[in-house]
């Protein structure tokens, strides 16, 4: 075998590992806080050390229920300290944290279970009536269920006989206390995530110990998250949504206060539990936060602690990017991700250009999802594959790659996602401007192409959604006998406001093309979603898609 060329650098060797980061929290910010809200109310009080003490328990119970490596650890569960505590537990004994959606209906979870042929299934008491809906279908594979709580309850619901129950805690004082973190192959999987199943069956997303440090550290950079050691940091996004966004392992490798607010997700919850842990930065959806200002306006409530907001999931509107800056003094901050890409793709972080851009520019500015982390790459492409140029006008396919970028989904051939120069097609369309500022102007199946031209349907209900009679708001293709496609607006009113379509096709004036305007407004009461929070266009068009050829008939 002939000798590598050059000269090889002479430093340690080790390995990107999720077990560094606890370890580290552990060490080097043994007291600091990782604060969870309990079902009943209440609040359970940790420590970065006291977590990694456990986790190690509770990797050493995995092991003696005969979990070896690459094997998966499922949960089903909300933000609290025994989720986290399995977060480093199996990825840190070498099995697949696979982290489940709660929300997705019954037949895809049991779908997903399957899927994935998990071991060890941990749940949260408040999902057992969900196990036992779907007891008849879980995998062959699964061997015991740990309930994540301090007893089993008196009640289960029916399962396999097979099946072994434990309690957590139980496990956790049964297990031996001398259990050391093995070193690992860093390209190992270490957690599992599965698409929302929008466009069929949800997809495994398989990430490694590398991909997950290395976005870790991304996310960490002071354009990003960027949290400090002094930061109190409250994911509410949920744990089983794409790695809470990565939060739980930034958050350890920076030794930052975690605040869990488990289920409890309504706004005033969240308010009284922001200014009780003086939090210091959120993330969440878009949802979340419209609900929180409403909680804040209707009671004169205010934000003590609290500096910015990250966000993502859907597209900020300028309402909450002004109303939290000029009511409350919280920065809100764009980003955007999925779960292929581990999920952070972009951060909104101005560079000089655009800080000096006078206010209202600035502000039309802070709209964009931002500029791409390091290690990543992005372009755009048109129809044919061809790249386009980086003008903020043209709009075409997004692509991304780079080391927290999935390859394939779980279970298909390595490279598969991937065209042939190794780029990965998110399904988005977006606008490059020329200083690196991506914006998604749609989902490919959801821009409305018109005569040939394309519509953005995000732009659209941004405006939409900024009118002050407006609550929620959904744009989508309608067919046209001439144009092929129009936009069709629907629109679900504020409380006690009374929206008129003359009223809403006004906010559009001077903002976009005039052909660009929706030939129509529905009132609505109510918009569909998926499980993580997103509109559910798929049954907007199954239900509306012919509503301008029924307008031309009558």
């Amino acid at each position: 075998m002939s000798e590598p060329s050059g000269l090889s650098g002479l430093m340690q060797g080790h390995g990107l590992l999720i077990s560094s980061l606890l370890r580290h929290a552990a060490r080097h910010h043994a007291d600091t806080e990782i604060v969870s809200r309990r079902a009943d109310g209440g609040l359970d009080r940790r420590s970065w050390a006291g977590i990694e003490a456990r986790a190690r328990r509770l990797a050493a119970a995995f092991r003696a229920l005969g979990v070896a490596e690459g094997e998966r650890i499922a949960t089903l569960a909300w933000n609290d300290w025994r989720h986290l505590e399995v977060y480093y537990a199996a990825p840190g004994m070498g099995a697949v944290c696979h982290t489940v959606n709660p929300r997705l209906h019954p037949s895809d979870i049991a779908y997903i279970l399957n899927d994935a042929a998990d071991k060890v299934l941990c749940i949260d008491p408040g999902f057992l009536p969900l196990l036992g809906a779907i007891a008849a279908e879980l995998p062959t594979s699964l061997t015991d269920i740990v309930l994540l709580d301090d007893t089993l309850p008196a009640t289960l619901p029916a399962l396999p006989a097979h099946l072994r129950l434990h309690a957590h805690e139980a496990l956790i004082d049964a297990a031996a206390g001398d259990f050391v973190w093995p070193v690992l192959d860093e390209r190992a999987a270490s957690a599992l995530c599965y698409t929302s199943g929008t466009t069929g069956r949800p997809k495994g997303v398989l990430y490694s110990h590398r991909s997950t440090v290395l976005h870790a550290f991304g996310i960490n950079m002071a354009d990003a998250m960027g949290f400090r050691a002094v930061d109190r940091v409250m994911p509410v996004v949920p744990m089983f949504h794409v790695n809470a966004w990565g939060i739980p392992y930034a958050a350890a490798m920076a030794g930052a206060a975690l605040i869990l607010p488990g289920r409890q997700l309504d706004g005033a919850s969240l308010h009284a539990l922001m200014n009780a842990e003086q939090v210091s930065m959120s993330a969440g959806v878009p949802t979340v936060w419209l609900n929180l200002l409403a909680h804040l306006r209707s009671t004169g409530g205010r934000l003590d602690t609290v500096q910015r907001i990250m966000t993502g999931g859907t597209a900020c509107t300028s309402l909450l990017i002004d109303a939290f800056a000029d009511e409350y003094g919280v920065r809100m901050e764009h980003a955007w991700g999925m779960s292929e890409i581990s999920p952070v793709g972009t951060y909104h972080a101005l560079k000089p250009a655009q800080s000096a851009l006078p206010e209202a520019e600035r502000r039309r500015h802070l709209l964009k999802q931002g500029r791409v982390l390091a290690l990543l790459d992005m372009k755009i492409v048109d129809g044919e594959g061809r790249e386009l140029p980086w003008d903020g006008v043209q709009f075409g396919d997004l692509k991304l790659r780079g080391p927290w970028v999935t390859a394939a989904y779980f279970g298909q051939a390595p490279g598969s996602a991937l065209d042939a120069d190794g780029w990965f097609a998110t399904g988005d369309v977006a606008t490059i401007d020329a200083d690196g500022f991506m914006e998604i102007t749609d989902r490919s199946k959801d821009v409305i192409k018109s005569g040939g031209e394309w519509i953005s349907s995000i732009a659209l209900e941004n405006i939409a959604q900024s009118h002050p009679d407006v609550a929620e708001a959904a744009v989508i293709a309608a067919r046209h006998p001439k144009w092929d496609e129009r936009p069709l607006l629907l629109v679900v009113p504020r409380p006690g406001r009374t929206p008129t379509e003359a009223g809403l096709l006004d906010a559009f004036t001077g903002k976009v093309p005039k052909w660009w305007l929706p030939d129509a407004v529905l009132i609505v009461g109510e918009l569909p979603h998926t499980a993580t929070g997103k509109l559910q266009k798929t049954a907007l068009r199954a239900r509306y898609a012919d509503h301008l050829l029924a307008l031309k008939t009558d």
